[in-house]
């Protein structure tokens, strides 16, 4: 009996693990070399980029120029690819074709053009979709079912956000926590989890691509009353979330509504993003933001900066630039937890990093992959303050998002038990 019993647990359950396992062994591998290799060029090219603008501020003028450039480029080779993030989405639910493979050259291009003419965007989505699309070919190499081409997207986005970021335990998390708000897809951990650590080698070791070092020096007795201060700034960080992609989206549609021909929304948008930097006098609130970021956790900031940046990058994005949103959402979370630090009483740095992972839960409904973030990125010690603030700022984003095309797996609230499995713009 005892000899059947693993006959049948051998045919039924190990052998068919095994075959997995070494079939999604080799393919994330690959996929996770090629992502990870993609990110480095991209990183070092963003730098790049950066460096030239600064030196050269005259050059934002030409912003316009450069969203005629990636809106003409994009409607004459890219309409099938313009949908960028969500268009993942919209192929994992409902598999109709193999996403081009021209989306990664294209949101390179874009992404690049982007940040060189001064428009303000991140770099995430740029990471993902070429993941995603590098990914998505092996659906034609090897002619895959329907079941394993979603496993194919999943390996690109976590290894896309994985080396962009330097974050592989984050990166895996979000690629299954970002498709269905309050599900994690199970079946594709392990290629997910293999493909987003292999792309992090191949970034972070392999291409010696290294990314920014934050730290939180201070950490307060972990009682309940600082626990309880935790709650108050998670919901302002939801509501952060919430501010930016309700102005993402808000821009998108107006730019849609008045201008008709594609192309001419980014010159548009362009003419109004370099006006403000001049009119500002500081350039701040475009690119990245990265020297802002670190400051918030050391250094007293304004308390609108905040408010600047999810306005800049708004109109950027709302009006056709291409890049990503995360960087700025990190950008929103550390100052906004910096001037909350006047009314919070926990230490400034502690309040910049729980915003800057916070504000991105609260805008991608993502509380686990961010919580993991916050520890690779801050340390483990830091862990419960992360995780408290993650989870609270997800549930008062309310279901609003980044990204149009996310469903709702599992309601926040009671509320909504009725709008199960409804897009988030519904």
């Amino acid at each position: 009996m005892a000899y059947l019993k693993i006959k049948e647990f051998s045919k039924e359950e190990f052998f068919p693990s095994l075959e997995f396992t070494i079939k999604w062994l080799l393919i994330a591998a690959v996929i996770g070399l090629l992502a990870g290799s993609a990110s480095a060029v991209f990183l070092v090219s963003l730098h790049w980029v950066t460096e030239y603008r600064e030196a050269n501020i005259w050059i934002i003028a030409l912003l316009p120029l450069g969203g005629l450039l990636i809106g003409w480029t994009y409607h004459q080779y890219g309409q099938n690819v313009v949908k960028g993030n969500n268009q993942l989405l919209e192929e994992f639910y409902n598999p109709q074709q193999t996403i081009p493979l021209r989306m990664a050259p294209l949101v390179l291009f874009g992404t690049l053009v982007t940040h060189l003419f001064g428009g303000s965007a991140g770099r995430e989505g740029t990471a993902v979709q070429m993941g995603g699309a590098i990914a998505d070919q092996f659906t034609k190499w090897f002619k895959l079912k329907k079941e394993d081409r979603r496993i194919l997207i999943t390996i690109g986005v976590a290894a896309g956000f994985a080396s962009v970021f330097g974050t592989p335990l984050a990166g895996a998390v979000f690629a299954l926590e970002w498709l269905v708000i309050g599900r994690i897809r199970y079946e594709a951990i392990l290629p997910a989890f293999i493909g987003a650590f292999v792309a992090h080698y191949a970034c972070a070791e392999l291409w010696q691509v290294h990314h920014t070092q934050y730290e939180i020096p201070i950490l307060p007795n972990l009682n309940l009353i600082n626990l309880l201060w935790i709650i108050p700034a998670g919901i302002c960080f939801g509501l952060g979330g919430r501010l930016f992609a309700k102005a993402t989206h808000f821009w998108s549609e107006i730019f849609k509504k008045y201008i008709k021909y594609p192309p001419l929304r980014p010159v548009v948008g362009g003419v109004l993003v370099a006006l403000l930097v001049f009119v500002m006098g500081t350039t701040k609130y475009i690119g990245l933001g990265v020297p802002t970021i670190v400051e918030a956790f050391s250094e007293d900031l304004p308390w609108y900066d905040f408010l600047a940046k999810i306005g800049m990058t708004s109109l950027t994005l709302g009006a056709g630039f291409k890049g990503g949103e995360v960087t700025p959402l990190f950008y929103t979370g550390a100052t906004l937890g910096n001037a909350l630090a006047f009314l919070i009483p926990l230490p400034v740095a502690l309040l910049a990093g729980m915003g800057f992972v916070g504000v991105f839960s609260g805008a991608t409904n993502t509380p686990l992959a961010c919580t993991l973030m916050g520890i690779e990125l801050f340390g483990a010690e830091s862990g419960i303050f992360i995780g408290i603030a993650c989870v609270t700022a997800y549930i008062f984003s309310g279901h609003s998002g980044i990204y149009n095309s996310q469903i709702i797996g599992s309601p926040k609230s009671k509320l909504r038990m009725g709008q199960k499995g409804n897009k988030i713009g519904d």
